[in-house]
């Protein structure tokens, strides 16, 4: 009973939220080598790529609706797996270390990135992430680096992807936590105002706070089947109230697909995805938009008791698991309807 929790109940003391359950800290000092352009031609340099066997090719329910054709790309770009575990005491994690890549693609590839399978082949970068004390750290500077240091990894990744795999074909871009912080950067500089643009389907930009003024030319999606957009939000247990001063934060709720505070019951989701990948729930979480985040009720389930974090961030996909795969479809198919393909 107390193990289906351990998924969600790690934000207490886990990859996320709480710098005091560190026991392994980045340097204070931040000592780069000299930048060398990582060979994305190398499948071990990829979490997810349709050429290997990865957990983002797995379905968690028995019968999976079909890819049709055409197909659309997914670029995903994953959350802080270098965290405080004894070792990892760089700003930045190094390539091939096993434990992190591990718990990326056991974690958030099998669990975030496979909910994007259904509309085509999910590309997923290994990048030299920043340390997860990169957002609790009061070395700003250190933390920028660490930042900048992983984002030339990712835009090394995406340039070879668009030269040797997209071929033309329509993207979507998602990210959760760390993974939007870059996104967010890769799309200024490939699709806002850019050629580009004509092939984004939709961004999801979840788990990080995303202005309406980010983007010059990529609006907010205001519905279920717009194209060209960005959806965004960031999980919280209902009444919690966000108390940091923040602009004019995008919150999407991932039930409705629309910015307004409209409350959508649990009956109307679809499926979440807790411990176990191959259980699913349906009609176990709410969703309702309130100023800059979203809330959901505290879900039931077995070992739902120890859900006392007020922070969702961890479960920001997991929740909506079948509602994102069904919009991906849907977005989809209003993108080809669109361009007359």
């Amino acid at each position: 009973m107390k193990s289906k929790f351990l998924y969600l109940s790690m934000v207490a003391c886990g990859a996320f939220l709480l710098s005091s359950c560190a026991s392994s800290y980045p340097r204070k000092s931040y000592e780069p080598h000299t930048y060398q352009v990582p060979d994305y031609g190398d499948l071990k340099l990829w979490a997810a790529h349709p050429d290997k066997e990865d957990p983002s090719d797995r379905h968690p329910d028995k019968n999976p609706p079909p890819v049709d054709l055409p197909q659309v790309d997914v670029f995903f770009l994953h959350p802080t797996s270098y965290t405080n575990q004894r070792g990892n005491d760089q700003w930045n994690a190094g390539f091939g270390n096993i434990k992190v890549d591990k718990k990326t693609d056991e974690g958030t590839i099998l669990f975030q990135a496979s909910a994007f399978n259904s509309v085509g082949p999910v590309y997923a970068p290994r990048y030299r992430q920043a340390h997860l004390q990169t957002y609790f750290t009061s070395d700003t500077a250190s933390a920028k680096k660490a930042l900048d240091w992983a984002y030339r990894d990712i835009r090394a990744a995406f340039i070879y992807y668009l030269e040797n795999y997209n071929r033309g074909k329509p993207i979507i871009i998602a990210s959760h936590s760390q993974g939007t912080t870059h996104a967010v950067r890769l799309m200024l500089e490939f699709f806002d105002g850019k050629p580009l643009y004509s092939q984004l389907v939709a961004a999801y930009l979840v788990g990080m706070p995303v202005s309406r003024s980010t983007f010059t030319a990529i609006p907010p999606c205001a519905n279920e089947n717009e194209t060209g957009c960005f959806t965004s939000w960031r999980t919280f247990k209902r009444e919690y109230t966000f108390k940091k001063k923040e602009g004019d934060v995008v919150v999407t709720n991932p039930l409705s697909w629309r910015t307004d505070t409209v409350y959508i019951d649990k009956t109307k989701n679809p499926g979440t995805i807790l411990k176990d990948f191959n259980d699913v729930y349906p009609a176990l979480v709410d969703a309702q938009v309130s100023k800059n985040i979203l809330w959901a009720t505290k879900p039931k389930f077995p070992g739902s008791f120890f859900l006392w974090v007020k922070n969702y961030h961890v479960a920001d996909i997991n929740f909506y698991y079948f509602s994102i795969r069904q919009n991906t479809r849907q977005r989809k198919s209003a993108y080809f309807r669109k361009s007359g393909l």
